[in-house]
């Protein structure tokens, strides 16, 4: 890739990723644990921090995935933003 993405660019993706694999073994516990409260409670945190940690990485550096809220009205991004093999 001729343009080097920058260091935090990586670094909030790490973030992200380390976020939804908490949320993925959540629930896969949840399924088989569906009572249990904390691991409810400890789902839902997760489940929202994801979410925070994906809206600023959008917001700086664009769309993480098709479907993802477009930050500029006028132009479409989606195409702009490094592909996954790029990264």
């Amino acid at each position: 890739m001729a343009n080097p993405l920058p260091k935090e660019y990586y670094k909030q993706l790490e973030e992200i990723q380390a976020a939804d694999f908490v949320v993925h073994e959540l629930i896969l516990y949840l399924d088989t644990h569906p009572t249990d409260q904390q691991a409810l409670s400890q789902y839902n945190q997760f489940a929202q921090y994801s979410k925070q940690l994906k809206r600023a990485f959008e917001a700086q550096f664009g769309p993480l995935q098709q479907g993802s809220p477009n930050p500029s009205s006028s132009v479409w991004t989606w195409n702009s933003t490094p592909w996954p093999w790029q990264v």
